[in-house]
């Protein structure tokens, strides 16, 4: 069967996700989902480890990025996180997957727990890079340094934070990786191999919605309300999850993922990666790769 990689296109009832696939069709799937402000490029270095351990390796670019599109120019460019969520079970879904493992990191992370929330039976594994579960709503009580990491979140509640994102995406991008991983020195090309999905028509809209419905500033699509009603008091996940988080992330405290215990059902384990801020996946690919593959080895 074929094996390489390459950019194929699917459709659910609102997008047409552009994905990258590798490995066997009858392998086990691994579905791997980017954050903000990244794409599927982050995942490169999991492709060639996770292909020799026999898995299928699917990378989609959500919604806003890269060539994905809506179907519809009247649905509402929503960047809520049930609307990511919900985005990943229809990928799921329209690829014929009975059953999955999911890696995400940043918004991918909270799809992915998500998805695991409410199609526990579908999903094998779940592993989460740099967020915790039941964070990022309303009532989530905030320290003040994690009230000053999220700047960008008040900054893109006024118009001249989502004036500046449209009008500097790249720049404002750039600036985000610098701060949130002051250790990683990144090299100019693996930014701009990335930050052409940022060109995609809705990705300044999504981005800045995703933000401000997060903390009650924006309204969400009542297409995603009722799914919104059953996260609400942040079900418990039954599936197992990995929860990897750098030392030094500049944007989600590693505190914010401790003493999460409770809102999970099934083994848990989450480990911190010394040295690595925000996108670990990148900056300690290595440590990362490891702890992902033992993970998955797991009996589901």
């Amino acid at each position: 069967m074929p094996q390489s990689n390459h950019l194929t296109f699917i459709e659910t009832d609102t997008l047409r996700i552009g994905f990258e696939t590798s490995g066997p069709p009858e392998a086990p799937a691994v579905i791997l989902l980017h954050g903000w402000p990244d794409d599927v490029r982050t995942w490169d270095a999991f492709l060639g480890p996770l292909r020799a351990a026999g898995y299928r390796v699917i990378r989609p670019y959500l919604r806003g990025y890269g060539p994905t599109r809506f179907l519809s120019e009247s649905t509402p460019r929503s960047g809520q996180l049930a609307a990511l969520g919900s985005d990943l079970m229809a990928f799921a879904d329209a690829l014929g997957l009975a059953r999955y493992s999911v890696i995400g990191h940043d918004w991918g992370a909270r799809a992915a727990y998500i998805a695991a929330s409410q199609t526990p039976e579908r999903i094998a594994h779940c592993i989460a890079l740099s967020v915790g579960w039941g964070t990022n709503t309303p009532g989530q009580r905030l320290s003040l340094q994690q009230s000053r990491n999220y700047w960008y979140h008040w900054f893109f509640a006024t118009p001249r934070g989502e004036t500046e994102l449209r009008e500097d995406r790249r720049g404002f991008a750039r600036f985000m990786w610098n701060t949130w991983s002051p250790s990683w020195k990144f090299a100019e090309s693996e930014f701009a191999n990335t930050a052409a999905s940022f060109d995609n028509p809705d990705w300044a809209e999504i981005c800045v919605h995703s933000y401000r419905h997060r903390w009650g500033f924006a309204e969400g699509d009542p297409a995603y309300a009722a799914l919104e009603a059953k996260l609400q008091d942040t079900p418990r996940i039954m599936v197992p999850t990995l929860v990897l988080h750098g030392t030094e992330d500049g944007a989600n405290h590693p505190s914010t993922s401790e003493d999460r215990e409770p809102h999970f059902g099934a083994a848990y384990r989450r480990v911190l990666i010394p040295g690595a801020g925000h996108f670990p996946q990148r900056e300690k690919p290595e440590e990362v790769v490891e702890e992902v593959l033992a993970w998955l080895a797991r009996p589901a």
